[in-house]
């Protein structure tokens, strides 16, 4: 199988300092708490009010759409679970593998900030890409969990800002003398 020697080929990779860095940065995707953090910051904030609501909308549809029904629906188990001879380096986690919640919610984030503000969003997706990868080092997601976490959440991000964008009224709307 092409994913567990992608993961085996990572362990192959880790030293002190890379398992130090990669724990650590795999802790601002845990429960979406830094996400939502700058969500609630932008919120908080009038000339960025519009902005965190919809990155906090993106990050609810993230989370009802992953780890509400497809972690439910799908039941992987995660690689962890099948090769415990491999030591983890972070608390083994309890729900299921598909898709990774760290890549979908880290990427609905940063894709929210992307379509608002492209200075936040450019900075958001490279957080974002660093804790999909820490999954991978760390052995508690497969490859096919990060990249459909990584597109299913880039998705979420589009179709919360199309619904916000339509549903708002903010198109332009063509009147017969135009």
């Amino acid at each position: 199988m092409v994913e567990i020697r992608i993961l085996m080929a990572l362990q192959e990779l880790h030293t002190p300092v890379l398992d130090f860095v990669f724990a650590h940065i795999t802790m601002l995707g845990d429960g979406g708490i830094f996400w939502i953090s700058i969500g609630v910051l932008l919120a908080c904030s009038k000339k960025y009010r519009r902005q965190g609501v919809l990155l906090l909308l993106c990050l609810l549809a993230s989370f009802l759409i992953g780890n509400v029904c497809l972690k439910n629906l799908v039941q992987r188990s995660r690689p962890c679970w099948m090769y415990p001879e491999v030591p983890l380096l972070v608390r083994e986690p309890g729900d299921f593998s598909f898709p990774s919640a760290h890549s979908m919610v880290g990427f609905a984030g940063a894709a929210a900030l992307w379509l608002t503000d492209r200075r936040f969003g450019a900075a958001a997706y490279t957080l974002a890409a660093f804790i999909a990868f820490s999954r991978l080092y760390l052995f508690v997601h497969w490859p096919t969990d990060v990249i459909a976490g990584t597109v299913m959440g880039i998705a979420v991000a589009y179709a919360v800002f199309g619904i916000a964008y339509f549903g708002s009224g903010m198109r332009k709307r063509k009147t017969g003398g135009e």
